[in-house]
């Protein structure tokens, strides 16, 4: 789920309560608040309190949110982790540390062990995410194994962000007793036909009820796929704020939090229309 700014970078806490209720009346089976699309690495502790209030607030119950941890420092992680136990949240989306490069499997295993261990009984329902072209940390599928017997019974699944089909397949074929989601919607419908099991998906915030079929029955909309090569046309995040200024005729959407930047006017028409010929002109 997008996150709602106001123009001077305050959250919109009402859009975003209004935008949760819209996604789970929708087609979704939850929301993921402080992922990559919500901008969480730019949403500190107390932003995050404000966030789960407001869902509190509109009667949003932790059992449809997930809760994304991204902090480098296994404190920080913990206090996250610790705070979506409190509103006792379905699952935890759980995010490598990202600041230093270059780091193996043997470190990444560490900082995950620490973390895990000391929010001890919080940690459970884990999904790992893989997302390398943000972290530059890669999720080997032996470091999911690793992990996966370290820790019996707390990690859940996997969210494969990495946009590489072969490692996909890989993780697939040996991970079948996790739920393994796809985060780039262009592989979604194959992989659900493979075994997986969903997805945590940017584009749900635009259109749920067309990845539906995608996600659950791994049925192929070819419109999906030139979708999301319109979309990396452009920086991500703004990119998806457009389409929901499209979808919605509320310009408040393009706000976003330094460092981002929003889209400027013409992308934003030209993304909008690129939309409406491929969903809603089609429609009509």
């Amino acid at each position: 789920m997008t996150t709602p700014f106001h123009a001077n970078g305050a959250l919109d806490l009402s859009r975003l309560a209004d935008h949760a209720r819209w996604c789970l009346a929708n087609g979704c089976a939850s929301v993921t608040v402080f992922g990559t699309t919500g901008e969480g690495v730019s949403i500190g502790t107390s932003g995050r309190e404000q966030v789960l209030g407001a869902l509190a607030a509109a009667g949003i119950k932790g059992e449809n949110v997930v809760y994304c941890i991204a902090a480098s420092s296994i404190h920080e992680a913990v206090v996250q982790g610790r705070m979506a136990a409190e509103f006792d949240c379905r699952s935890l989306l759980l995010t490598p540390p990202f600041y230093f490069k270059g780091v193996n499997d043997d470190g990444v295993f560490s900082w995950f062990a620490a973390v895990l261990q000391k929010l001890g009984s919080a940690a459970c329902n884990v999904i790992l995410y893989n997302i390398p072209s943000v972290t530059q940390v890669s999720l080997s599928v032996e470091l999911i194994q690793r992990l996966k017997h370290e820790f019996p019974g707390v990690i859940e699944g996997v969210k494969d962000s990495s946009g590489d089909w072969s490692y996909t397949q890989r993780l697939l074929a040996a991970h079948g007793d996790l739920a393994v989601l796809i985060g780039d919607e262009r592989y979604l419908a194959e992989g659900v036909r493979r075994g997986g099991q969903g997805a945590i998906s940017g584009l749900a915030n635009i259109c749920p009820e067309i990845l539906g079929p995608l996600a659950m029955n791994g049925q192929d909309d070819q419109r999906i796929n030139r979708l999301v090569d319109e979309v990396l046309k452009y920086p991500v995040v703004p990119a998806v704020k457009a389409l929901l200024t499209r979808r919605t005729g509320e310009e408040a959407w393009l706000n976003v939090r330094a460092p981002l930047v929003r889209l400027p006017v013409a992308d934003v028409e030209r993304l909008g229309t690129f939309y409406d010929d491929l969903f809603i002109d089609q429609a009509a």
